[in-house]
């Protein structure tokens, strides 16, 4: 090789700096929110997307009409079962929120690649959030975009449920809704794990329910009083969806007269071992597939 074509030597006396990382948190996904980027996720999310979602998973919209009302920036914590999670919501949507709205997604899984960090930015809006730990840059990149009119999806159980039933919410949704004084819709999906669970290897068609419940925002203590804070606020969220699970498997008077009595149903499952806590999951949310049923004019509002 010519002596003008080699690479460069380094002193063995001097210590490198380390290479800058554009993988994970540090991914900037900036790109994927020009005007070109935009409309090419639109593209996709109406044309390949939302067609796909509907032939495999039949989404059945349930309170839609509590959106109407709201004003962007909204945040919508959903629970987590599936990699169909996130397509489901965003199809499900209103357009008016559908094509101005960001996906949280974990760094270390979407963004763990420089292809995948494109792929799911440029398809779903996502943005990489550190799940292991607060971290500052995932924070302020998220609220900025909130407080620009972003709206966000964030799944607050920090990854997809390994036996069905529900995990902790983690506090990160509650948080952001403080410090940017946005509303949260609490959001449940009944039935996606069956279609396409953690771990699977395939899909099996089924039939998928989205309910969105009423907008939240923490409690104003009043004067003299003190304000909710993230960590309680983070709380009555995790049990807002636990009402929507509830009325999932009941019906809509039944879950509001258990909320009101304070028996909603224990999301999260029994304390017990692996084999029992699969044995006590309601059977909707097992890994095998819901059978279809024909839908009447009044069985819920098509998307």
């Amino acid at each position: 090789m010519s002596p003008i074509l080699r690479a460069p030597t380094w002193p063995n006396t001097i210590e490198r700096d380390a290479p800058e990382r554009h993988v994970g948190v540090e991914y900037d996904t900036a790109w994927s929110r020009t005007p070109p980027a935009r409309l090419a996720r639109a593209m996709i999310l109406d044309n390949l997307t939302r067609p796909f979602i509907r032939a495999v998973a039949a989404p059945k919209v349930i309170g839609a009409e509590l959106l109407e009302p709201l004003k962007a920036p909204v945040i919508f914590a959903a629970n987590h079962s599936s990699h169909l999670d996130t397509a489901i919501v965003l199809s499900s949507l209103p357009m008016r929120f559908r094509h101005r709205t960001v996906v949280a997604a974990a760094s270390d899984y979407f963004f763990d690649r420089r292809w995948k960090g494109d792929l799911w930015s440029l398809t779903l809006g996502t943005i990489p959030m550190d799940r292991t730990k607060v971290n500052r840059r995932s924070v302020d990149l998220a609220a900025s975009l909130v407080d620009e009119g972003w709206n966000l999806v964030i799944f607050p159980e920090g990854g997809r449920t390994a036996d069905g039933w529900g995990q902790e919410f983690r506090g990160f949704a509650a948080y952001l809704a403080k410090r940017c004084s946005a509303p949260v819709v609490p959001l449940h999906l009944h039935g996606v794990r069956p279609i396409f669970p953690k771990g699977g290897s395939r899909l099996r068609p089924g039939e998928v329910e989205v309910r969105f419940g009423p907008a939240l925002r923490p409690l104003d203590g009043g004067p003299g009083g003190r304000d909710e804070d993230a960590r309680k606020f983070s709380v009555r969220l995790e049990q807002a969806v636990a009402v929507l699970a509830d009325e999932a498997g009941t019906d809509w008077w039944t879950a509001k007269r258990n909320a009101a009595a304070g028996v909603t149903p224990d999301r999260r499952g029994p304390e017990a071992s692996p084999w029992r806590r699969a044995w006590t999951l309601p059977e909707s949310q097992r890994t095998r597939p819901v059978e279809r049923k024909p839908r009447s004019k009044h069985s819920g509002k098509p998307w």
